[in-house]
């Protein structure tokens, strides 16, 4: 990565109209998040796509989705729900294509429970891995075909290495690895997880994605860069080793703190 990387963001359209002069000063990366909800795949979404658009008029950055993530798991073993989740990938990654998009984020299977037990299972490890491809195969397919990353964001992932095999297991360029700061500051915090920079470690040049968000180490805060105890000297540190260019999207619960975190990050001279 280069020095001073430069910094992205997670808005909804209605922010990017907010943000549009700060995401076009540079070449910001950008993810949508107006595409994950199934009451908007199943519905009429163009007018939203065209509407983003109109504002990336001029944009420079990257731009993905946030793919739809809620009720279901990529792992599912339920036949019927395996094939609504099928669904959904599809439907985002149609979005990604009208958007011009070029990543998707996809929600890790791997919970707490699975780093206690996938190994009190002869096969566990393996099974978790072959649900996914279940699920998953027509996206990647599909994700091939239209030029999309998807990105595999960590949630409640305790081993910061089960991902990264399950990116691999799918021989695809399409398939990489995403870190969600927050939610692996959260997995350190309490469920003794390592440090979030060794996420970073554990990736490697397969990152093509980084939510980067401050927390306490205690919950999914979302907060401004700089207001909670993530390790950022640390972060960048290890993001600084790679060679890839992974997305770096700041994604905050309240978008007003995005540019405060990003002056919060230059004055530490770590970011732009």
């Amino acid at each position: 990565m280069p020095d001073l990387p430069v910094l992205g963001a997670a808005l909804s359209i209605k922010s990017l109209e907010t943000y549009r002069k700060l995401m076009l000063d540079k070449p910001r990366d950008l993810e949508l998040q107006d595409f994950w909800p199934a009451e908007v795949l199943n519905g009429d979404w163009k007018p939203l796509v065209e509407k983003a658009k109109q504002l990336l008029d001029g944009h420079q950055g990257r731009v993905g989705i946030h793919g739809p993530f809620w009720g279901f798991t990529i792992d599912t073993r339920d036949v019927d729900v395996r094939e609504i989740v099928k669904k959904r990938l599809l439907q985002g990654l149609e979005v990604c294509e009208a958007l011009g998009g070029t990543h998707m984020v996809v929600h890790s299977p791997y919970s707490t429970w699975d780093h206690n037990n996938l190994d009190n299972y002869d096969t566990g490890r393996a099974d978790k891995i072959e649900l996914c491809h279940l699920t998953m195969k027509d996206a990647v397919k599909r994700a091939e075909d239209i030029g999309c990353e998807l990105v595999i964001e960590n949630i409640e992932d305790k081993d910061p290495h089960a991902r990264v095999e399950l990116a691999r297991s799918f021989g695809s360029k399409a398939v990489r690895i995403s870190i969600d700061t927050g939610h692996a500051h959260y997995a350190h915090g309490s469920t003794g997880a390592p440090p979030v920079d060794y996420y970073v470690k554990a990736a490697g040049n397969n990152l093509a994605h980084i939510h980067l968000q401050d927390a306490d180490g205690y919950a999914d805060r979302h907060w401004t860069l700089g207001e909670g105890t993530v390790n950022w000297h640390a972060v960048f540190a290890a993001l600084g080793k790679l060679t890839s260019t992974p997305r770096l999207i700041v994604e905050l619960r309240d978008h007003s703190g995005l540019p405060a975190s990003i002056a919060n990050m230059s004055a530490l001279g770590l970011a732009q």
